[in-house]
């Protein structure tokens, strides 16, 4: 069921609090990556353009309960301001006298009425999903609207308990596009459905696995979790990350792909290294080949890349999760960078969600052939898993 937006609410003289995702690195005061505030740009110019007050509310971080001077979010009102092009009004707590007085004055100007509230986290009601914190939050707008897919998997006060104490109440323009795509790769995906999956470990997506075997035509397993994999059918594997105690995961998993006549591809050649650091030697074997020893995999060989490559050049939905390799270091990048690109090429809908896949697009160069990047990690790892977001089923239907 689709869920009420802000493009159905009359904003025209209203107050609008926008929970927006500002969590972003921030280092010596300086924003490192703004993905997550200029993914927000288009519901805070929606609201704006059309005769609102907009409030702004985010958390920075894990302060724990208390005010962290190093997780302001001064910075962003700074960057954001430079981003618009306008003033943005900072203030220094996110409820009590300030906020409203901010807000109120914000409200009653006839220039640039955008608010942005200091860190929520710094009190600890907020992750605590505090009716009396999330009442006085309410009691700064007359609308609500959350557009903070990337913390929709918390059931804080500002995604969840809030919205109990707001006459309006929607998604906005982000969250509207990520339970879009998201919602329809799991609800009704154009074939064949292609999901790449990666990264470190395979208990992060073991539900997010047995979800998408119920859908996906392919599986495509690569990343250091391949290798548990790999373990399970007792193929050397050196020193690379493996989970022992997810073998049987792994061998459920690949009974269930038979079972349910979903193509599984492991990589069949990798790059092995003795040390993840630029400059240490390196060779390409076949997964099978025993003389990696005691060195580790660290990306997907070009064979690898050949076989996944061609499973995607005619897929009609790709979802993908988790690097390839190391991409970090730019000897074991080339698997990960060159699925991007074969991703990117696929005629279909490609959606990629989670931090390191994100960066890795970005860092490819192909983020705008992509139809959907994903701001939520853990959120759409969660949804993917077929999980109920709290910020997202605390939302009214249409």
């Amino acid at each position: 069921m689709p869920k009420l937006s802000i493009r159905d609410f009359d904003l025209n003289g209203t107050r609008v609090f926008v929970r927006v995702d500002f969590n972003v690195p921030i280092k010596a005061g300086r924003i490192t990556d703004d993905t997550r505030i200029t993914s927000a740009l288009p519901t805070i110019r929606f609201a704006l353009e059309r005769g609102a007050t907009v409030v702004l509310a985010s958390h920075l971080g894990r302060p724990k309960g208390k005010a962290t001077p190093e997780l302001s979010l001064a910075p962003v009102a700074d960057h954001l301001a430079h981003l618009l092009g306008r003033p943005v009004a900072f203030a220094h707590d996110c409820v009590g006298e300030e906020a409203r007085r901010i807000v109120a004055a914000a409200h009653a100007a006839d220039g640039s009425r955008l608010v942005l509230l200091e860190n929520l986290r710094f009190h600890p009601e907020e992750e605590k999903n505090d009716d009396d914190f999330a009442r006085s939050l309410a009691d700064l707008a007359d609308v609500y609207v959350d557009d903070a897919f990337g913390a929709a998997h918390r059931a804080h006060a500002s995604v969840a308990a809030i919205v109990g104490y707001m006459a309006k109440a929607g998604a906005g323009l982000l969250m509207e596009k990520e339970l879009q795509y998201l919602g329809m790769a799991l609800g009704n995906p154009e074939r064949p459905f292609v999901a790449l999956l990666g990264g470190a470990k395979v208990s992060d997506k073991i539900e997010v696995i047995e979800n998408l075997l119920e859908r996906v035509d392919r599986l495509l397993i690569g990343g250091a979790m391949a290798y548990t994999f790999f373990t399970a059918l007792d193929m050397p594997v050196g020193r690379s990350l493996v989970e022992v105690d997810k073998q049987d995961a792994a061998r459920s998993i690949m009974s269930h792909a038979q079972t349910r006549g979903v193509q599984l591809s492991l990589p069949v050649d990798h790059v092995v290294a003795e040390r993840i650091e630029a400059g240490a030697p390196i060779q390409t074997l076949k997964v099978s080949d025993p003389t990696i020893g005691q060195r580790m995999g660290l990306d997907i060989g070009p064979e690898t890349i050949r076989l996944f490559a061609g499973l995607l050049r005619d897929a009609r939905t790709i979802v993908w999760n988790g690097p390839m390799g190391v991409f970090e270091v730019p000897a074991f990048a080339a698997g990960t960078m060159a699925i991007a690109e074969a991703t990117a090429s696929a005629g279909g809908t490609t959606i990629v969600g989670g931090g390191d896949s994100v960066a890795a697009i970005n860092a490819s160069g192909v983020a705008d052939r992509i139809t959907h990047i994903s701001t939520g990690g853990g959120a759409s790892l969660e949804f993917l898993a077929g999980h109920t977001l709290p910020g997202v089923a605390a939302l009214p239907d249409k």
